[in-house]
C-alpha cells in the first residue's frame, strides 16, 4: 500500500509537469501564464484522471467480488455504455445538457444496464454467461448512442462528442471536477465501507448472512454506488475501457486473492494506470489529440483476452 501511494504521488507530480517543454520557459519569464496553465488546466485534468481511475478500479473489484467473476467490469458489464447512453440521451435528445442534466442521466443510464445485467445474467452466472450478458448490453447501449446522435437536432452532434465518447479530459475546467468529486466520492465511500462483507461473500451467500450481512441490501447499495461513481465520471470525461478489469486484477494478487482488501489497492492502482495514460496521449503527434480511452483499450484489449484464454486453459486442465 505504501508504494502505490508513491506512485499515485509520483505519477500525479509528473501529468502537472508534463509535457515539460511547455512550461519551462515560463519558470522564469511568465509565472503568472505558469500559474494559469498549472491550475486551470493540469490540475483538473489531474483530478478527474485521479477520481475517474479510482472509480473505475474500485468499482471493478467490488462488481467482481459481487459476482465471483473475474470478468466483471464497469466497460464490459455495460455500465459505462448505459452511462453514455444517458448522457447522450440527456443532453442531444431530451436538451438537458446544462447543470447537472448530463450527470444525472449517465448515472440512470449506468443503474439500469446494471439492472439489466443483474436480470439477464443473474446473481450466480458463470463467466460466459455473464459476458456475453455485458456484450449485448454493451452493443445494445453503442447502437442506441449512436442512433440518439444521429437523430440530434445538431447535424455535428457525432463531433461534438467524439472525444468525449473516446474519453478525455482536455478543456475540463475546475468546477467540472468538483462536480465529479462531490458525487463520486461519497459513492467510493460507501463501497470501501463493504469490504468485510465481501470477503466474507466469498465463503457464499448463507455463510454471509450468518456473520450478519444483508446480501440482498449489499448487493443493491454496490449496484447502486458504482452506477453512482461511474455516472458522474462519464458523464464529464466520457467512456473509458478496461482500468476497471486490469487494475482488480493486479490488486486482488497483491492481497492473497482477498476480493474485501483489494478494494483500495484496486483504487490506487486504477487511478495509477489512468493518469499514466493521461499522460503518455499528450507525446501524440504535434496537433493530434488523442482519447485516453483508445490507449487504454489498446492496452485492456490483449489483456482481457488472455484473461479469458486463462480460464478456459483452467477449466480444461479441470
Amino acid at each position: 500500500m505504501p508504494l502505490l501511494i508513491l506512485g499515485l504521488l509520483a505519477v500525479g507530480l509528473v501529468s502537472l509537469a508534463v509535457p515539460v517543454d511547455s512550461l519551462w520557459p515560463l519558470w522564469s519569464d511568465q509565472r503568472d501564464l505558469l500559474g494559469v496553465i498549472l491550475w486551470e488546466l493540469r490540475l483538473p485534468r489531474l483530478i478527474l484522471a485521479l477520481i475517474f481511475g479510482a472509480s473505475l478500479g474500485l468499482t471493478g473489484a467490488a462488481i467482481q467480488a459481487l459476482f465471483a467473476n473475474p470478468l466483471a467490469s464497469p466497460d464490459i458489464n455495460g455500465a459505462s455504455g448505459g452511462a453514455a447512453l444517458g448522457a447522450v440521451v440527456t443532453g442531444y435528445t431530451l436538451g438537458l445538457g446544462e447543470g447537472y442534466g448530463l450527470t444525472i442521466g449517465a448515472i440512470i443510464g449506468a443503474l439500469l444496464a446494471l439492472a439489466v445485467l443483474l436480470g439477464l445474467a443473474g446473481r450466480k452466472a458463470d463467466s460466459i454467461s455473464f459476458l456475453l450478458a455485458g456484450v449485448a448490453i454493451t452493443a445494445a447501449t453503442g447502437a442506441a448512442t449512436a442512433l440518439a446522435l444521429a437523430l440530434a437536432p445538431s447535424p455535428f452532434a457525432f463531433y461534438d462528442v467524439y472525444d468525449w465518447m473516446m474519453g478525455s479530459f482536455v478543456d475540463r475546467d475546475l468546477g467540472q471536477a468538483a462536480l465529479v468529486a462531490v458525487i463520486a466520492l461519497p459513492a467510493l465511500w460507501i463501497i470501501a465501507r463493504e469490504a468485510k462483507a465481501l470477503d466474507h461473500l466469498v465463503l457464499g451467500e448463507v455463510v454471509a448472512q450468518s456473520m450478519g450481512h444483508d446480501v440482498p441490501r449489499l448487493r443493491l447499495r454496490i449496484i447502486i454506488a458504482s452506477a453512482i461513481a461511474i455516472g458522474a465520471c462519464v458523464s464529464i470525461c466520457g467512456a473509458v475501457g478496461f482500468i476497471g478489469l486490469v487494475a482488480p486484477f493486479l490488486a486482488r494478487a497483491l492481497t492473497r486473492q482477498h476480493p474485501g482488501r483489494a478494494l483500495v489497492p484496486a483504487a490506487l492502482i486504477g487511478a495509477i494506470l489512468l493518469t499514466t495514460a493521461d499522460v503518455l496521449v499528450r507525446f501524440a503527434p504535434q496537433g493530434r489529440n488523442l482519447p485516453v480511452g483508445v490507449l487504454t483499450a489498446l492496452i485492456g484489449v490483449p489483456f482481457f483476452l488472455w484473461l479469458v484464454a486463462g480460464r478456459r486453459w483452467q477449466r480444461g486442465l479441470g
